[in-house]
């Protein structure tokens, strides 16, 4: 089940207007209540009476930097979000919480996941985002930021058990031989677990992947064997080829005639030719 059916806000505009020109409106408020004092003329109650009006009514102004938001609460609910930057006013009874909208990035811990095959990997991934639903990244979660680092781990190490770090032997994905796709994959992954909390993946990447410290020395001797026997089936691949076209062509043109023996022996001397990973010594029979 998507952890976003479980999500019960939303992000809703709130109710704001500039607030240069309340600014203007409570300094001639300000105005009004000290210039009668100066002159002696203003009952003091009446004075003290301005001054808790003009405190009240400033509560309201507030300033909303860019690539943040402002989110409104009234008596413990949630009554809308302000992005637009500047100045502004806004009722003076809502409490004003800013959170932030710019892109942020992390680097998981080096975490420890065996892959699919089994083998202990060292694996770490860079996770860049933002936050695009203020309601759902400050009511849906406890501390958003510590929900993006927990659940970009554990996407992490689920990716990487479903893949081997390398795979020579089948033509499947492989965590090092296919780092776009599974880039994308973890990508996927982070935003569906992270889709209830209001936030954007814009990358994630994997940035150190690693077999553990304790068997690095006898996995590196695996891929080394891997490779030779890999690069040795090539080489009798192709060296069967020229073997066979070469007996063709000798054949076809007349230029010599072979039996069974001498099939079979020059076959052998090709195949040592061709396969050998040092140079070829050849003996000249001059006998016949």
């Amino acid at each position: 089940m998507s952890t976003n059916q479980f999500s019960r806000f939303s992000e809703k505009k709130g109710f704001s207007v500039s607030g240069w020109l309340i600014l203007l409106v409570l300094l001639a408020i300000l105005a009004y209540s000290i210039f009668p004092m100066v002159l002696e003329e203003k009952v003091m109650t009446w004075m003290v009476i301005d001054f808790l009006a003009l405190y009240f009514l400033g509560k309201g102004l507030f300033v909303v930097r860019p690539n943040e938001a402002k989110v409104f609460m009234f008596f413990g609910h949630y009554v809308g979000s302000v992005r637009r930057h500047g100045l502004q006013y806004t009722i003076p009874f809502f409490r004003k919480i800013t959170v932030s909208l710019k892109i942020n990035n992390f680097e998981t811990n080096h975490l420890k996941v065996n892959d699919n095959e089994g083998n202990p990997v060292e694996v770490a991934a860079i996770i860049v985002w933002r936050v695009v639903d203020t309601a759902k990244a400050l009511f849906e979660v406890q501390r958003y930021s510590e929900f993006v680092s927990i659940q970009s781990e554990a996407a992490l190490r689920s990716l990487v058990m479903q893949y081997a770090y390398d795979d020579y032997d089948h033509p499947e994905m492989s965590l090092i031989k296919n780092t776009e796709e599974i880039s994308h994959r973890l990508k996927n992954e982070v935003q569906e677990r992270l889709e209830v909390a209001g936030i954007e993946v814009l990358e994630a990447r994997i940035s150190h992947l690693a077999y553990a410290p304790e068997i690095a020395a006898a996995m590196l001797q695996r891929q080394q064997a891997k490779a030779v026997v890999a690069a040795r089936t090539e080489i009798v691949d192709g060296a069967v080829g020229m073997v066979e076209m070469a007996l063709r062509k000798l054949e076809e043109q007349n230029i010599a005639s072979f039996d069974d023996q001498a099939r079979a022996r020059l076959v052998s001397n090709l195949m040592i030719v061709l396969v050998s990973d040092q140079n070829a010594m050849p003996v000249i029979d001059t006998a016949s």
